[in-house]
C-alpha cells in the first residue's frame, strides 16, 4: 500500500469530532444550540434555546450532540 490509499479523506456530509463537542473554556449560545437541535434560526427557537440554557446550562448543547 502506498502513503496516499492509507489517507481517508473526510466523507462528504460527516462533521468531525473536534467541531460536534465543545470545550470547557467555549461559551454556548442560543444560537448554537438551536443549530445543534437541527432548529432554524427563529426567534421562537431562540427563546427556546435561552430557556433551555438556562434551565441546564451548558448539559443543554451535549444532550445535542452525538
Amino acid at each position: 500500500m502506498n502513503a496516499q490509499s492509507d489517507a481517508r479523506p473526510e466523507s462528504e456530509g460527516v462533521t468531525p469530532d473536534r467541531l460536534l463537542h465543545t470545550g470547557a473554556a467555549e461559551e454556548v449560545t442560543a444560537e448554537d444550540l438551536a443549530l445543534a437541535s437541527g432548529r432554524d434560526l427563529t426567534p421562537e427557537n431562540l427563546a427556546w434555546a435561552r430557556r433551555r440554557l438556562a434551565e441546564r446550562g451548558r448539559a443543554a448543547i451535549e444532550e445535542q450532540l452525538p
